[in-house]
């Protein structure tokens, strides 16, 4: 396995949780997808729920090493669960493509670590080939 990029990220849950509380906040809608909102809210914890994804989302932004520019936007990045709960990250054939250009690779794996206590999220990501 050779590393192509790496990210990790933290947020501080109260943070993420004011911006979400607020009210004409379209911040979750910016950010999640329809299947991520629908997967956090049936959480008790559905803050750190959000924290989680947000940070993957950033470490996988942060591992790509452009970034949220060039056409690459939150919703083209969905933390998806397995049958067993393992987390990992869905993209769509935009950032796949992207993918490889940026690394000259016709194949690729992306592996992703989250985890989470009381004021903290955390994520970490690794594209592989």
């Amino acid at each position: 396995m050779a590393i192509l990029g790496t990210g990790i990220d933290i947020v501080e849950n109260y943070r993420l949780k004011k911006i979400l509380l607020k009210k004409k906040s379209n911040f979750k809608k910016k950010i999640f997808t329809i299947n991520e909102v629908a997967y956090c809210e049936k959480k008790s914890s559905s803050i750190n729920c959000y924290s989680k994804r947000f940070a993957a989302k950033e470490a996988f932004a942060k591992a790509l090493g452009i970034g949220f520019r060039k056409n690459i936007n939150f919703k083209d990045i969905e933390v998806v669960n397995n049958t067993y709960g393992k987390p990992y990250i869905s993209i769509n054939k935009k950032i796949a493509n992207k993918i490889k250009t940026l690394f000259k690779v016709k194949k690729f794996n992306i592996l992703l670590s989250i985890s989470d206590e009381k004021k903290y999220s955390i994520a970490s990501v690794i594209i592989s080939k």
